[in-house]
């Protein structure tokens, strides 16, 4: 099974939100996941962003693929660096 970690979009129109979820590859974007490890909301401001470091790790570890937007956030919460330690 390929998991990614993503981004499922929440909200209503024009104001959506974003929870960070771990999902096979497989399935729609907002459709069926594995987990949920935070979210993201760019519309606050100043941007709100949450993600639980500890499961964001094991799933990094264990070989989830973060999708390009996912690897940004979890660069700037400093999660990328601390897998490479």
């Amino acid at each position: 099974m390929a998991t990614r970690i993503r981004l499922r979009r929440m909200g209503g129109k024009k104001d959506p939100f974003y929870r960070v979820v771990v999902a096979d590859s497989r399935y729609p974007r907002d459709g069926r996941f594995i987990e949920e490890i935070g979210y993201y909301n760019p519309a606050k401001n100043p941007i709100v962003m949450q993600i639980n470091e500890e499961r964001a790790l094991h799933w990094l570890k264990v070989g989830a693929q973060p999708s390009e937007t996912a690897k940004s956030l979890l660069n700037k919460a400093g999660i990328i660096a601390k897998l490479s330690e």
